[in-house]
């Protein structure tokens, strides 16, 4: 009788060890994969290792831009940049497209945040997430056709 209460015990446990386990981020899990799926678009410019194209595309990885205003980040993306940006010290002069809706490459607001998200916790970086009410409310609030430039950006506190 032991040996068969034991054996039903084990069994049990390997039962709940083999269940699927589910996360608590799963939601957190699935933003950073859809980011990084469509972070492919992003590969030509800013390339896979997120380092960009010395002197001519910027560095996405340990890039101040990316961890610093979640703002600038956001209207960045959803309208574009235009002009001369410094990077990690290193300016560029380029044309980034505007990716929001009615814009670009017509994102929803859950695609600009997975992207960013994505983009903002890959290679080096460890900034928070973005979520989809905050690039609406900037989009909401921003209201724009045409690309920023950095002087713009760097009025917007």
């Amino acid at each position: 009788m032991k040996i068969l209460s034991s054996f039903s015990l084990i069994l049990a446990l390997l039962t709940l060890v083999s269940a699927p386990i589910v996360r608590a981020d799963a939601a957190a899990d699935a933003q950073i994969a859809k980011g990084k799926s469509l972070y492919t678009n992003c590969v030509a410019c800013h390339q896979a290792t997120g380092l960009g194209v010395p002197a001519v595309f910027p560095p996405l990885a340990g890039s101040e831009v990316v961890n610093g205003s979640e703002e600038h980040l956001i209207r960045i993306l959803l309208h574009g940049l235009s002009g001369k940006v410094t990077v990690n010290k290193v300016v560029y002069n380029g044309n980034m497209p505007a990716f929001g809706q009615g814009l670009g490459f017509n994102w929803t607001d859950e695609k600009v945040a997975a992207v960013l998200t994505y983009v903002r916790q890959a290679w080096t970086n460890k900034s928070g997430p973005i979520t989809k009410d905050q690039v609406t409310a900037i989009r909401t609030k921003a209201n724009r056709k045409t690309p920023w430039n950095a002087a713009e950006l760097e009025a917007i506190k």
